[in-house]
């Protein structure tokens, strides 16, 4: 379904991270509706020069008072999608993940009201509820997961900073929050291509546990912004969070392996269990805490990414395709952005030999050698 809003009269919006992949495809979309839209960032899109005249790029951090009045000045709307710490070694960075995700979105409320912009959308995620618990088709009437049991600084910020854009509703500044599943699509630049540095250092040695997950095509995540927009506008929706997929559950390692076989990578047949692994990411954990200052490596992996990958759970989207009208346009498209990143020269040629893949494997029997009862 097409995503609209009324252009009786050009609506300012504002796209907090909008120089990411998911606030570029917002932006761009936003534009082609007939918005003015302004993008804002810490950094420049990559693609500053090539934007539309009707997008204008702010320069500027989320805990920015002055900066943040200043893009916020005369909007309509703002898509709050700025955040950090999703993965990798930024998971880690406890101090900055609160001071960007509370802090900022704290500010960021304060700076919409008493600018009189009208509504807020929040781009929240499923880990706002999944703590690496196992959930089946679940839905928004369970529970938030206690902050102080999530694993990872990111999800209890995202937690505490939902709960804030939630409670801040009112007649006059209407917010929601979109709960989104992992998002993927061409050109997506955190994940992936963080897949595909693995598999090129031959550390795509394994698979773990046969966990159901949902995915998100970032066009199905750009066309639920737009309608929750028009919905708030309606006076539909506000005070409400939505969980956003493509609505299509799929074991993980299924729907990765089109993508690393599109490559022209072997797919691995080692399966490791789900708790071996997890005990592989908190070592990792401890060795990062305790060398990072002297190598700032990145981290295989962390216990909330073996959670998010490694234990089964989906969440129906019923409740936004009743109040939104949100359809999914594509899913489980992982072919096409294999292709895109072949298009562009992420394409194994030939079989080579990695030294990465014997290191790892030496690191694993030395690590579950160490679980291993000592004899006395």
């Amino acid at each position: 379904m097409k995503a609209g809003l009324s252009n009786t009269k050009a609506e300012v919006h504002v796209v907090t991270g909008g120089a990411g992949y998911l606030g570029q495809k917002l932006g761009l979309k936003l534009a082609e509706e007939g918005i003015v839209v302004r993008l804002f960032d810490i950094r420049p899109p990559k693609n500053l020069s090539n934007l539309p005249k009707t997008i204008k790029f702010y320069e500027g951090n989320i805990l920015d008072e002055a900066a943040l009045s200043d893009v916020l000045r005369e909007a309509d709307c703002v898509h709050h999608v700025a955040s950090y710490g999703m993965s990798g070694r930024e998971m880690l960075n406890k101090e900055l993940i609160r001071r960007v995700n509370v802090n900022g979105t704290r500010l960021l409320i304060k700076i919409c009201k008493s600018l009189n912009v009208s509504r807020l959308i929040y781009t929240s995620t499923y880990n706002v509820i999944f703590g690496g618990q196992e959930i089946k088709n679940g839905n928004e009437t369970l529970p938030y997961w206690p902050v102080e049991k999530h694993t990872d600084e990111y999800s209890r910020t995202k937690c505490l900073a939902e709960q804030l854009v939630l409670e801040s509703n009112s007649p006059s500044f209407k917010t929601c929050a979109l709960r989104l599943a992992a998002i993927y699509g061409p050109g997506e630049e955190r994940h992936f291509p963080r897949i595909i540095k693995y598999m090129e250092q031959g550390l795509f040695a394994f698979t773990y546990g046969d966990a159901i997950v949902d995915f998100v095509h970032v066009d199905n995540v750009v066309n639920c912004h737009i309608l929750s927009s028009s919905s708030l506008k309606n006076g539909k929706a506000a005070g409400q969070s939505y969980f956003v997929s493509d609505g299509a559950p799929i074991k993980n390692w299924d729907f990765m392996k089109p993508f690393v076989e599109g490559l022209g990578y072997k797919y691995p047949n080692l399966k490791i269990p789900t708790k071996f692994i997890f005990y592989i990411a908190f070592v990792i954990e401890i060795l990062y805490l305790c060398f990072s200052s002297i190598y700032n490596f990145q981290p295989l992996l962390t216990r909330a990414e073996v959670y998010k990958t490694g234990v089964s759970h989906y969440f129906s989207i019923e409740k936004a395709k009743r109040d939104l009208n949100y359809q999914p346009v594509r899913q489980n498209d992982v072919q096409s952005m294999a292709e895109w990143f072949k298009s562009r020269g992420y394409y194994r040629k030939k079989q080579k030999s990695h030294i990465g893949y014997y290191i790892m494997l030496c690191i694993m029997i030395i690590l579950f050698l160490s679980m291993m009862p000592v004899a006395y």
